[in-house]
């Protein structure tokens, strides 16, 4: 008799078919990966087929994939993962899909299909610079308006030449020049000679 993996497996590719990119089952979780152009066909088969039914997401992320594995990784760099549950079938499921151009990464958005991707996919675009294509309201969510660039994607300098403050007077946060001396902070770490003796009080 199959397990429960196993028959969600074999549901998965009787009704995806060719579209599935990779698919497989590693500590008790089966990760789905498929192409950007077969995405969003493929979202919709997952939560509306009978044998599937991935009613809810429960988390959509960025992937940046460009120092995996020490820097070994020769594969694309972003990828969307999204995290699919089936109420109705009692299984989740793993959906990865990677962005065709490093460059500017563009996938579509499942906000059609699961509305709690919303946030998410905002996330993902303000960290990791990942365009959702119809998204209804793309915009930073966790960084200012005025930052350029994308902080998970580590590609920035460190220490700005600017920082903003909100201004009292002005009723608005304003911007100005850093305020504070750049420097280096290196911890030292100073411990008895009998540190971490047994039986030493």
């Amino acid at each position: 008799m199959a397990t429960r993996l196993e028959t969600l497996c074999l549901n998965l590719q009787n009704a995806l078919g060719e579209r599935i990119r990779d698919l497989r089952t590693a500590a008790g979780e089966v990760t789905l990966e498929v192409a950007a152009e077969h995405y969003l066909e493929t979202a919709k088969l997952l939560r509306d087929h009978p044998d599937l039914r991935f009613e809810q997401l429960i988390d959509l992320t960025g992937v940046d994939y460009s120092s995996w594995g020490d820097g070994a990784w020769t594969g694309l760099r972003f990828a969307a993962v999204c995290h699919l549950t089936s109420i109705s079938k009692n299984w989740r499921l793993r959906l990865r899909v990677f962005a065709t151009d490093d460059g500017f990464p563009v996938l579509p958005s499942v906000v059609g299909l699961w509305n709690s991707a919303n946030w998410y996919e905002r996330e993902a675009f303000d960290l990791y610079g990942i365009l959702f294509e119809g998204h209804p309201d793309l915009r930073r969510i966790l960084t200012d308006y005025g930052f350029v660039g994308h902080p998970f994607r580590k590609d920035f300098p460190i220490s700005g030449h600017v920082e903003m403050r909100y201004d009292p007077e002005q009723k608005r946060v304003v911007y100005q020049p850093v305020t504070i001396e750049p420097r280096e902070n290196t911890p030292r770490i100073i411990r008895e000679d009998s540190y971490g003796d047994v039986g030493h009080g």
